[in-house]
C-alpha cells in the first residue's frame, strides 16, 4: 500500500526554559540553563538539591481549579501543552472527523507525586485506609491522553506509551505510523513528566545517576565534558500535532516540517547501563534511516540523547561513528539536555521540537557547559559547543534511550 505523508502542524511547550514554543526556542539559542535549586519540595537533606523545574506554571491557565485538583502535575503539564499545540495547529473540532483524530502520549512514570503523597498520608495515619477518590486516576500514566481527548472530543486511538526515557519518542512513532497507514487524519502526541519529587530525586540519587554539583546547578548538566558527573532531572510537557499531509494542505494549515521516519531497537544488555559499544543506539539509527529511505550523507543534525552520564555519552558517540563514518564529521551534533536537564519520558518530545525548529529555522542549538575535553570522545566531531550554529538543516534525527534498553529515534525533514 502507498504510505501517506505526515507533517507537523502544531507545537506546544511547557519546559524548564520557557512556557511556550518561542520562549523555549529562544532560550535554547541563547544557551540558557534551566537548572536551579529545587522549589517543589525541601531538598536540604538530599545529595542533589537542584533540578530543571518548569517555572511559573499555573494549571488554571489551562483548566478550572476543580479539574486541576483531579490531576497530577504531570497530567496538568500534558493538558497545558496540548492546549497550546491544538491551538497552534488550528484544528477545529467542528470541522474535522473527531473519530479520526487520536491522542497518543508518552510518560515514563506518570503520577509519581500523587503516589508518594497518598502513601505518606496512609503511613502517617492510624491505619484506617483513607485515600483520595482520585488517587488511582491521578496516578496512572495513561490518564493524560484520556483528559486531552475528553477536552476536545477526539475519539481516535488513545493510549500512553511507556518506555522510560524513550516514551514520548515512541508516542511520536506510533502516531506517525497510524497516520501514514491511513488509520487517522491527525494525532495530538508528545509527552509529559513531573518527577522532581522526593521519590524522584531520592531514587535517582541512590543509583548515583544525578549530578551532585550543588554549588553550580546551572553548569551541572555537561554532556561530553570530561568532568560530567550525572544528569540533571527535569520536568515539563510538550505537544506535537501530527497530521496527514493532504488533510493539512486542504485546510490550509501551517506546516513546520515533515516526519520522515521512525526507528526502534533494544540494547538487550542491562537494565540501566547502555551497551558499551552502543549496539542498540547503532541499530536504532540504522533503522530510522532505513525507514526514511535516506543515507548517512543526508543527515545534517542529530539531537542526541546526551544525558551527561559517563557511560551514556561515550556509547552514543561510538554508535554515531559506527553508523555515519566520515559523514559524522560533516554534521552537527548537540545535546539540549545541557540546558533543559533530562525530562525522562517527555525528553523525546521537547528534543524533537528542537530538531523541528532547527530544520525550520536553519540553526542548530548548542551544547553548553563544555569545560574540558574527554579523551574518549572524538575531538573532530562537531558537538556544537557553546553557541548555536547557522546552517541549512534539511534532515535531523532525535535520539532517545531509556532504562531497560529501549531505544527510539525520529527523523524530521524539510517539507519537499
Amino acid at each position: 500500500m502507498e504510505l501517506k505523508r505526515v507533517v507537523v502542524t502544531g507545537i506546544g511547550a511547557l519546559t524548564p526554559l520557557g512556557n511556550n514554543l518561542n520562549d523555549y526556542w529562544n532560550a535554547l539559542l541563547a544557551g540558557k540553563s534551566g537548572a536551579a535549586p529545587i522549589t517543589l519540595f525541601d531538598a536540604e537533606k538530599f545529595k542533589t538539591k537542584f533540578a530543571c523545574e518548569v517555572k511559573g506554571f499555573d494549571p488554571v491557565d489551562y483548566m478550572d481549579r476543580k479539574e486541576a485538583r483531579k490531576m497530577d502535575r504531570y497530567c496538568q503539564l500534558a493538558v497545558g501543552a496540548a492546549e497550546q499545540g491544538v491551538k497552534d495547529s488550528g484544528l477545529d473540532s467542528a470541522k474535522v472527523d473527531l473519530a479520526r483524530i487520536g491522542v497518543i502520549w508518552g510518560s515514563g512514570i506518570g503520577g509519581l507525586d500523587t503516589f508518594l503523597t497518598e502513601s505518606k498520608n496512609y503511613v502517617r495515619g492510624d491505619g484506617t485506609p483513607r485515600f483520595n477518590p482520585f488517587f488511582i486516576p491521578k496516578m496512572i500514566a495513561d490518564i493524560a491522553p484520556g483528559h486531552i481527548s475528553i477536552k476536545y472530543g477526539f475519539r481516535g486511538p488513545n493510549f500512553t506509551t511507556v518506555s522510560a526515557c524513550a516514551s514520548s519518542t515512541n508516542a511520536l512513532i506510533d502516531s506517525f505510523n497510524y497516520i501514514r497507514l491511513g488509520m487517522m487524519d491527525a494525532c495530538v502526541t508528545g509527552g509529559s513528566e513531573a518527577a522532581v519529587t522526593e521519590a524522584g530525586i531520592g531514587g535517582f540519587n541512590s543509583m548515583h545517576a544525578l549530578s551532585t554539583r550543588n554549588d553550580s546547578p546551572e553548569t551541572a548538566s555537561r554532556p561530553f565534558d570530561n568532568d560530567r558527573d550525572g544528569f540533571v532531572l527535569g520536568e515539563g510537557g510538550a505537544c506535537i500535532v501530527l497530521e496527514e499531509y493532504e488533510h493539512a494542505k486542504n485546510r490550509g494549515a501551517k506546516i513546520y516540517a515533515e516526519i520522515g521516519g521512525g526507528g526502534m531497537s533494544a540494547d538487550a544488555h542491562h537494565i540501566t547501563a547502555p551497551h558499551p559499544d552502543g549496539l542498540g543506539a547503532k541499530a536504532v539509527m540504522e533503522n530510522v534511516l532505513r525507514d526514511a529511505g535516506l543515507t548517512v550523507s543526508d543527515i545534517d543534525y542529530i539531537n542526541v540523547h546526551g544525558t551527561s552520564t559517563p557511560l551514556g555519552d561515550v556509547a552514543e558517540l561510538k554508535a554515531i561513528d559506527a553508523v555515519f563514518g566520515e559523514s559524522a564529521y560533516k554534521m552537527n551534533i548537540s545535546s539540549t539536555k545541557s540546558m533543559t536537564g533530562h525530562l525522562l519520558g517527555a525528553a523525546g518530545a521537547i528534543e524533537t521540537i528542537a530538531a523541528i525548529m532547527a530544520v525550520r529555522e536553519g540553526i542548530v542549538p548548542p551544547t553548553i557547559n563544555h569545560f574540558s575535553d574527554d579523551p574518549n570522545i572524538d575531538s573532530k566531531l562537531n558537538l556544537t559547543f557553546g553557541s548555536p550554529q547557522k546552517r541549512e538543516v534539511n534532515c535531523a534525527i532525535s535520539n532517545t534511550f531509556g532504562f531497560g534498553g529501549h531505544n527510539a529515534s525520529v527523523l524530521v525533514r524539510k517539507l519537499q
